[in-house]
């Protein structure tokens, strides 16, 4: 096994008064001398402004530094050397357990050094597509596993959207370096993010260069650190839910409370995340849809908030995630997202009748011609 990159941490860094004695003076030099009174105030005003704004930008630079920054490798498509066909059929998905974000108890994101992230030039300009994705792993130490919750989210400036797109884990998808179609949460386990954004961009059309990670422990919190959130469930969802619930409380050794009966309620971190996971009980096609009414939950929450709710929010929630955006590109995002929480809307890929089943390995057959046009005319209206 060669030897895998560890998360990097970016380290955080970073009136005069007078009074005079007026003489009478013409009509016409009383109009200039209010003018210029009234210009002078308004500079004053101006650079006060800018004194808050340059305090505030800079306690939430600070705040952004605590963030978990991962130095991801880039390269251009020029560059990049091929991986040869078949040269991944034979990997061990046992996963490796070398390393591990040991503070708090979560887990890296896997970084292959062979697994580059390709540079793609953005669309367009007024839309950023970003990857929000969580893993299977039950322990920190487990870093090479599954992308387990793998979603998009599209900031649209032009029409002031925030746009969610679940890409269901077991769509078929070209993997670079697999001899046959495989499994679209299978290309993080062999390559990492790297190799997992690059499979997004080049199998869907996309233009994705920066990305999320959270897992088990850093979703769960948090979800606590806004109180939970309401949703509402069914009795059925319930008593799959308190499986997921028994087996976190014994992975991170809590005591949670099991769900008792359906309707709308308030979960907290580890329920919600719970009932978000369920699968067994209808479909991956359904569990997706939890996870993206959990996403919208926790955003309208969050757009309820005043903006220094938002700032300590910000504050508690650094370390709990890690990320290969920078202080400025959370500060840019964060901004844009809040502005136009309440404009949300969904879609899941592959949207129905755009996919058949493969039985034996159960994986989801995209219509390729039907399906990369219909998700481009949601993302970018092309």
């Amino acid at each position: 096994m060669k030897n895998r990159v560890n998360s990097n941490r970016l380290s955080a860094t970073q009136g005069r008064s007078s009074t005079a004695t007026m003489t009478p003076a013409p009509q016409k030099s009383l109009g200039k001398r209010a003018v210029g009174v009234l210009l002078k105030s308004l500079l004053y005003i101006v650079i006060g402004a800018f004194g808050l704004g340059a305090g505030i930008f800079s306690y939430i630079l600070n705040i952004s530094n605590g963030f978990r920054h991962v130095i991801t490798p880039f390269v251009k498509a020029e560059d990049y050397e091929p991986i040869e066909i078949g040269s991944l059929d034979s990997f061990d998905m046992s996963g490796d357990t070398t390393s591990s974000w040991q503070d708090g108890g979560h887990t890296s994101v896997y970084v292959d050094p062979d697994h580059p992230i390709k540079k793609v030039k953005q669309k367009d300009r007024d839309v950023e597509n970003i990857l929000v994705f969580g893993i299977d792993a039950r322990g920190s130490g487990e870093v090479q596993s599954r992308a387990d919750a793998i979603m998009i989210v599209s900031i649209d400036k032009k029409t002031d959207t925030i746009k969610l797109i679940s890409l269901m884990r077991d769509t078929g998808v070209t993997i670079e370096g697999r001899s046959k179609t495989d499994k679209l949460n299978h290309s993080y386990t062999y390559g990492g993010v790297g190799l997992l954004i690059n499979t997004i961009n080049e199998n869907f059309g996309l233009d994705i260069q920066r990305f999320v990670m959270l897992d088990f422990s850093s979703s769960t919190k948090v979800i606590d650190a806004v109180g939970g959130i309401e949703l509402e469930i069914t009795a059925g969802e319930a008593k799959y839910a308190n499986m997921s619930i028994e087996e976190q409380n014994q992975l991170l050794n809590k005591n949670v409370p099991y769900l008792t009966h359906g309707g709308y309620q308030t979960l907290d971190g580890i329920q919600a995340v719970a009932w978000s996971r369920i699968r067994k009980l209808d479909s991956d096609y359904v569990r997706s849809g939890r996870q993206r009414t959990l996403a919208f939950a926790l955003m309208t929450k969050v757009s309820s908030y005043s903006t220094l709710q938002q700032m300590s929010l910000v504050e508690d929630m650094a370390g709990m995630f890690e990320t290969n955006m920078t202080s400025i590109d959370l500060i840019r995002v964060g901004s844009s997202v809040l502005d136009i929480l309440d404009n949300r809307t969904e879609y899941r890929v592959p949207a129905d009748g755009l996919f058949t089943v493969q039985q034996n390995p159960w994986m989801m057959i995209v219509d390729w011609n039907r399906q990369i046009p219909e998700l481009h005319q949601f993302i970018w209206g092309e």
